[in-house]
């Protein structure tokens, strides 16, 4: 442990990095409440997309991290913004004419469209829980709704009271002056109707702990600011919740990076000290857009378990998070076959080097072995030139390609064969396109179905390589790459592919023969 605790000490790994900034938080006392509070946020204003499960994962990584060069207890808390107002209708959710007559009404009291939970926000919420626990996440887990109500937050919110001038300070100097005329960092949250208010404060009593306040109709009301019956606008409610908790480390978006010194400064306005932070880059859509809860337009993560495995969306998130990243369907095969390249990397590997591998901070440095021995793209192209409807067809190949192999001894290559099978069906095959080759192409393609027809070895990846890559030379391709994209274009209707030699592999040399004369005779696609 001292010797794996001496390497983390000095690994450039991005979670290594933020662990050892975080342990000079505590250089001259450890935490006062016996443990390092790690937290992540979400507002559950629509349903939990990519970014949502990123923060969760990522801050996971630094915590195992800081685990690995520390005996200092730690906890992870995700917190839940449910009592935020509804201030607008997803696009993404059904019964949008219902949500609608509940505009600016808490979340956790919107009926939920789905019917399935007592509200919107309950909805939201068990849909994130239940992802995070699909991954094995260790957290607690708090919903703003009870945080408030139940009087957890009542001292901080008292302290807000009596500290209101400071508080505001703070917020004015970052707003434009039209809207310095109505802000308050208090929401009153309507005794009648229901409805988080939007409106200025006519007084706030901090030896009380009152605010008072015109409703929408003229009525003045005063209200507590404790037991739930007023909430604090998401910027002073960041830097609260930080005091309130003692929060050590969280983690946000790009978009939030301007707000820090607000955060800060009101977490130490409200006797806190602000956390470490890290900022990452945003997800992008296919067109380069940012994801939105309420747009729907990411992918998500139904959408990525419904092609492969947990592992493979969290060696996507681990990679350069300060960088952006386009998350749409394509990137999944990619992920999916490096992730398993590191896997076979590990074990050669010293400690150094495995403390730099992802599937180290993936797997708290045990990781599993890979039983990927057909890439994931090479199933991808075999279910296209076979037409294949279920997994079987796959493995009618694989058996032949691995013998040892088998669904039971398998059990990763196995869903990969499924997820790939559902992937080609649903993302590839209806893209398609086969183009008729080039005289010089159809004279390289006759060339290689002749070799492959007087084939008599044993069907070896490599050879048979070595025997495409020869046939392109000989035929005067340059660059050579372009030879293996006519092959991808006119035998498999993409522009990129596998490793010719290892399709041929595992699709059979007989096979490979019919599928070249069919391309040239023009019944594919």
């Amino acid at each position: 442990m001292s010797d794996l605790r001496d390497v983390a000490m000095t690994s450039k790994a991005w979670p290594f990095e933020e662990a050892r900034a975080l342990l000079k938080r505590f250089d001259k006392a450890p935490p006062a409440s016996g443990h390092v509070l790690f937290e992540t946020g979400y507002g559950p204003s629509g349903l939990p997309h990519m970014g949502t499960f990123g923060e969760v994962l990522r801050t996971t990584m630094i915590r195992r991290a800081f685990e690995a060069i520390s005996d200092l207890p730690t906890r992870l808390i995700c917190f839940s913004d449910d009592l935020d107002g509804m201030r607008k209708v997803p696009d993404n959710v059904p019964q949008t004419d219902m949500l609608r007559e509940h505009l600016q009404e808490p979340l956790t009291t919107v009926p939920d469209p789905f019917g399935t939970h007592a509200s919107f926000g309950d909805h939201n919420n068990a849909m994130l829980r239940r992802f995070l626990d699909s991954f094995g996440f260790e957290y607690e887990f708090i919903s703003a709704t009870e945080f408030y109500r139940s009087g957890r937050f009542d001292d901080t919110l008292r302290l807000a009271a009596e500290r209101y001038d400071a508080i505001m300070k703070i917020m004015l100097a970052s707003l434009r002056e039209e809207r310095q005329q109505t802000y308050s960092c208090f929401l009153p949250i309507h005794p009648e109707t229901g409805r988080v208010l939007y409106v200025p404060m006519k007084h706030v009593d901090g030896a009380k702990g009152e605010i008072t306040f015109d409703d929408e109709s003229g009525r003045e009301w005063t209200l507590p600011v404790t037991g739930g019956n007023v909430k604090l606008q998401w910027k002073p409610d960041f830097g609260a919740r930080w005091a309130a908790l003692g929060v050590d480390f969280e983690m946000y978006g790009k978009d939030h990076s301007t707000n820090t010194p607000i955060y800060d400064g009101i977490c130490e306005v409200l006797g806190g000290r602000a956390p470490n932070h890290f900022t990452y880059e945003l997800f992008l859509d296919e067109f380069g857009q940012k994801i939105s809860k309420s747009k729907g337009n990411g992918l998500t993560m139904d959408e990525w378990l419904a092609y492969a495995g947990t592992d493979s969306l969290s060696y996507f998130m681990f990679q350069k998070p300060k960088t952006a990243k386009r998350l749409h369907f394509d990137v999944i095969p990619k992920a999916v076959d490096e992730y398993h390249q590191q896997l076979r990397a590990f074990d050669g590997q010293d400690e150094k080097a495995r403390l730099a591998n992802p599937v180290w901070h993936i797997h708290r440095g045990q990781p599993p072995a890979s039983d990927m021995v057909v890439p994931f793209q090479m199933l991808l192209n075999l279910a296209a030139v076979s037409g294949a409807e279920d997994k079987d067809t796959l493995w009618g190949f694989i058996r032949r390609y691995a013998p040892d192999a088998s669904p039971q001894t398998h059990p990763g290559l196995d869903g990969a064969a499924a997820g790939a099978v559902r992937y080609y069906n649903d993302r590839v095959k209806p893209t398609k396109t086969y183009r008729a080759p080039t005289d010089t192409e159809r004279a390289a393609m006759e060339d290689l179905k002749a070799r492959l027809q007087a084939w008599d070895g044993e069907a070896d990846p490599e050879a048979l390589q070595s025997m495409v890559f020869a046939v392109g030379k000989e035929h005067g391709f340059e660059p050579l790459r372009d030879w293996f994209k006519a092959l991808y274009e006119v035998l498999l209707g993409a522009s990129e592919g596998p490793r010719f030699g290892g399709f041929i592999a595992l699709y059979g040399v007989e096979n490979s023969v019919r599928l070249i004369e069919d391309g040239l005779a023009g019944r594919l696609g």
